[in-house]
């Protein structure tokens, strides 16, 4: 136990430039729509945590955290038991992170200080080791160039609906020519309006959404062979070359945290 207080209001007005806090989370939960008045660090040491905003869903797994600015509306979901540790930072504490919503990559260094950060009182002596913590975990907060965990969000009505029906179902086979007849549109005006609207083809796109349902599966513990034939992938063995061109890991040790030949792991 922690010991400290579980509402989030509690850590949005503490004269210091963190406020960090720990959550048990169970599989399945949700926090609907909100925003926040401090720039806010999501983050699981277990599990995954799918973040939804109006720019965009990202998932992500303990090697990674979404940030998501002050003021900016989101919704979470869990898959699996999600251990969640969340820093509320002020914003001018963190300009590098001011773009807007994107993933932080969690190094074992960055995982233990958030670790030991929740442990530490709200109210921390800036001017002793508690401080000094927290400076470094500040330094440590760094974008991850890392864009495959990120599904973009179009606003046209008509995209949106698309862009539903391929998250509900993305093992279909979508051609250009299916997506536009479901879109009401000619392929090449779906093409020109897709691009503008996501900054990704539609090929691209359907590829993301098919690894994100492949992150949330993982994290329950689903068989590589099982995710494969759901994502519409010939092979297990197809699947998991396209996993590892998208995060650099092959989907057997992407959760586990392990060090591939030539690779690196974050967690």
């Amino acid at each position: 136990m922690h010991g400290k207080s579980e509402d989030r209001e509690d850590y949005q007005h503490v004269p210091r430039p963190v406020a960090a806090m720990a959550r048990d989370l169970p599989d399945g939960h949700h926090i609907p729509p909100h925003h926040h008045r401090r720039a806010q660090l999501i983050y699981g040491t277990s599990g995954a945590v799918t973040v939804v905003t109006d720019r965009g869903i990202w998932v992500v797994p303990a090697t990674r955290a979404v940030w998501v600015p002050a003021g900016v509306t989101h919704a979470m979901t869990c898959t699996g038991a999600v251990r969640m540790r969340t820093l509320y930072v002020e914003p001018s504490a963190a300009p590098s992170l001011l773009t807007g919503p994107l993933v932080v990559s969690v190094s074992p260094l960055l995982r233990e200080l958030i670790e030991e950060a929740t442990r530490l009182p709200i109210a921390y002596e800036v001017d002793g080791r508690a401080g000094r913590l927290m400076d470094l975990l500040l330094l440590e907060l760094e974008p991850d160039p890392v864009a495959a965990l990120h599904l973009p969000a179009p606003t046209d009505p008509v995209l949106v609906r698309l862009c539903a029906a391929i998250r509900e179902d993305p093992g279909a086979r979508w051609t250009a020519e299916s997506a536009a007849n479901r879109a009401h549109l000619s392929v090449r005006s779906l093409h020109r309006r897709f691009s503008d609207e996501t900054g990704m083809s539609l090929a691209h796109w359907v590829r993301q959404a098919r690894l994100v349902r492949a992150l949330t599966l993982l994290a329950h513990g689903t068989a590589v062979t099982s995710i494969a034939a759901e994502l519409g992938y010939a092979t297990p063995s197809a699947f998991s070359a396209m996993f590892r061109r998208a995060v650099g890991q092959a989907p057997s040790a992407f959760y586990r945290g392990t060090v591939e030949p030539g690779g690196s792991t974050r967690q």
